[in-house]
């Protein structure tokens, strides 16, 4: 849900924005390769942030706002993994304090490599998707990721990285904090025990109470 400021064509212009971003995201990691396909990615984020009416920056830090605090790019934590039985048909309820009570039914877990498990969810409510969300060992360190957790997937709003047949592309330097990181009027389920990992995730997006300056 995002702040009572914003329009219902805000909201809807930020999602076919989104969508279209990940469309180049996709078509230009194909092409020109991942790293370059991040360098899009975070350049368009950031201008989206800087300017657009649904951004979750107020007109304050808007004026103040030089970009995300985001990690250099690392190839070693893009993957291809399928989604196993492993927990399918578990349900989640998640209070959100603003939207309520969201359930979720769980599809599947990834099982990825020297990383560990996540479970993958649908949104039983509008519209479906698959959501992924994760907290790790930088969630709430200093310097680290934003303490709640961050998104991977989250394709009811147009994030994901791409399918190739069973095989899910899960990148972990396009992790990106929820709404709710930088304003609390925004609702943002968060991670579940499945969905907390043991190890340091140290790409993505990062986490500063205020932007930077």
């Amino acid at each position: 849900m995002a702040s009572v400021e914003q329009t219902a064509a805000d909201t809807a212009d930020w999602r076919l924005r989104t969508f279209a971003l990940y469309s180049q995201v996709r078509a230009t990691a194909e092409h020109d390769g991942a790293s370059v396909a991040h360098e899009l990615w975070v350049r368009e984020r950031d201008a989206m942030f800087a300017s657009h009416p649904a951004s979750a920056l107020d007109p304050e830090k808007k004026a103040v706002f030089a970009g995300l605090s985001m990690a250099p790019y690392d190839p070693a934590w893009r993957f291809s993994c399928e989604i196993d039985s492993e927990g399918a048909g578990q349900e989640m309820t998640v209070a959100t304090g603003t939207d309520g009570t969201v359930s979720f039914v769980r599809l599947g877990t990834f099982d990825i490599p020297d990383v560990g498990k996540l479970a993958a969810w649908r949104h039983s409510g509008y519209g479906g998707g698959i959501f992924l969300p994760f907290r790790d060992a930088t969630s709430g360190a200093d310097g680290g990721s934003y303490g709640a957790g961050r998104y991977l997937l989250d394709t009811i709003k147009g994030a994901h990285l791409g399918v190739e047949g069973e095989l899910f592309t899960l990148d972990f330097n396009f992790a990106f904090n929820p709404s709710c990181a930088y304003d609390p009027a925004w609702a943002c389920p968060l991670p579940g025990p499945d969905n907390r990992l043991s190890v340091p995730v140290p790409v993505g997006e990062m986490y500063l109470p205020q932007p930077r300056t």
